[in-house]
């Protein structure tokens, strides 16, 4: 019987990034993107992760691997969102959109450290990355 924990993180992992896939939505389709076009580095962010990982969901091991190259690129844009995203709009959508990226990116960082991914496996520069896709 194959390990079930994989199958699990994954199935937490696809939780997590149906949140952000929900701020992803809101930030794409608000009106504020027109003055801030900054705030579609998120959009773009989790569209990219969504997609890559989207495609290996039946594969546990290669799963968490994708999420492992492609989080550091999440990291930035959650950043980057953290710093636009109060330029855009005092609103507390706004001000929750952030705290729920920066909830699902502690969140997959800490299923990545629990799966043993982030030790074990090799960086990979997000340049290489995206050339063998």
């Amino acid at each position: 019987m194959p390990d079930a924990s994989p199958i699990i993180d994954v199935s937490r992992c696809q939780r997590l990034m149906a949140h952000a896939w929900m701020v992803r939505t809101f930030i794409k389709h608000s009106p504020e993107v027109e003055d801030f076009p900054d705030l579609m580095g998120i959009v773009r962010s989790v569209f990219d992760i969504s997609r890559a990982l989207e495609t290996r969901v039946n594969d546990p091991v290669a799963y968490l691997q994708m999420l492992r190259r492609k989080i550091g690129k999440l990291r930035k844009a959650t950043a980057e969102f953290a710093i636009q995203a109060p330029l855009a709009s005092d609103h507390t959508n706004f001000k929750q959109a952030v705290i729920s990226m920066q909830s699902c990116l502690a969140d997959l960082e800490q299923l990545l450290q629990a799966a043993g991914t982030v030790a074990s496996l090799p960086v990979v520069d997000e340049t290489e990355a995206n050339h063998e896709e």
